[in-house]
């Protein structure tokens, strides 16, 4: 397979059991590959290194400023993907792409149809996320989680499939969700306060939080998640993975509310949850990549 002219950003920490099929998956076809490992303390970096990615390590802060900083990286394509460990590009994906970068057009970035897999399972549970663009013209929001890139210029659709293998089993993703949840109740109670709050006119940000508090006010809010996730997102259609996924998916709903009322109950806000990172690698610290992203 040839070369497509696109560089694979990747964040990493702790995904050895995700990196090797995201890296197999993206090196028959990328151009470069980019991992900003944040001092993971497993096989990580070993994993980048053997499958020829280009690994720089950076402690992580959050999910909106480590994507930035890897924006910053030495990119020379002029397409740039971003991808997730536990993402992977069928094939007529990766087909769409190389047909739309080797034409013409003006279109700045694209987005592309995501299916959820939960419990090992395909579910009939998609959304669109924007996951290529030009390279340089793009910036990520300054979200603590569920970021998002900001493409200066129209944004296109590509048909094709990325596949979303999200955790690998449920104590995996109760983990997750567990943070996430915790991040989002930190982030809502911080743009919440008087000073930044301004509703429908603010932001992307903070009208994003406004919708968000509101929707707290809602009655049976949890049973219009549920129902939303059965019947819009297509879950009815999954037997039990599907009715599960429905049920927990209020229930982090549920649990991000709770905790965004003790935060404003108590004035006490959280320590952002991270893993205990790790040490620098001696192989990439001394790197002329590393050298060149350091302050």
């Amino acid at each position: 397979m040839s070369t497509i002219p696109v560089t694979v950003l990747m964040l990493t920490l702790n995904e050895e059991h995700n990196l090797p099929g995201a890296l197999q998956n993206v090196a028959p076809w990328a151009a470069e590959v980019f991992v900003v490992d944040s001092l993971s303390t497993d096989r990580t970096v070993d994993i980048a290194l053997e499958h020829g990615a280009r690994v720089v390590q950076r402690p992580f802060t959050n999910f909106g400023d480590q994507w930035n900083f890897a924006l910053s990286l030495p990119i020379s394509t002029p397409w740039t993907l971003k991808l997730d460990p536990d993402e992977r590009l069928t094939p007529e994906l990766v087909e769409e792409i190389r047909a739309l970068v080797e034409g013409e057009g003006e279109i700045a970035g694209y987005s592309m149809r995501r299916r959820l897999w939960f419990m090992g399972e395909p579910l009939h549970v998609m959304a669109p996320v924007v996951r290529l663009w030009r390279t340089g013209q793009c910036e990520f929001s300054p979200d603590l989680v569920n970021e998002h890139p900001i493409v200066d210029g129209e944004v296109g659709s590509l048909a094709g499939v990325l596949e979303h293998l999200d955790s690998p089993d449920l104590h995996h993703w109760y983990e997750k969700q567990n943070r996430y949840s915790t991040m989002e109740a930190i982030m809502m109670a911080k743009i919440a306060t008087p000073s930044t709050r301004s509703g429908l006119l603010g932001n992307r940000l903070k009208r994003r939080a406004f919708l968000k508090r509101l929707f707290f006010k809602v009655p049976f809010r949890y049973q219009i998640v549920w129902l939303h996730c059965m019947f819009a997102k297509g879950a009815w259609r999954d037997g039990t993975a599907g009715r599960a996924w429905s049920h927990l998916r209020q229930e982090v709903y549920r649990s991000r509310a709770l905790k965004l009322r003790e935060i404003e109950t108590t004035g006490r806000v959280p320590q952002i949850p991270r893993s205990s990172p790790g040490e620098f690698d001696s192989r990439v610290i001394g790197s002329a990549l590393q050298l060149e992203m350091s302050p």
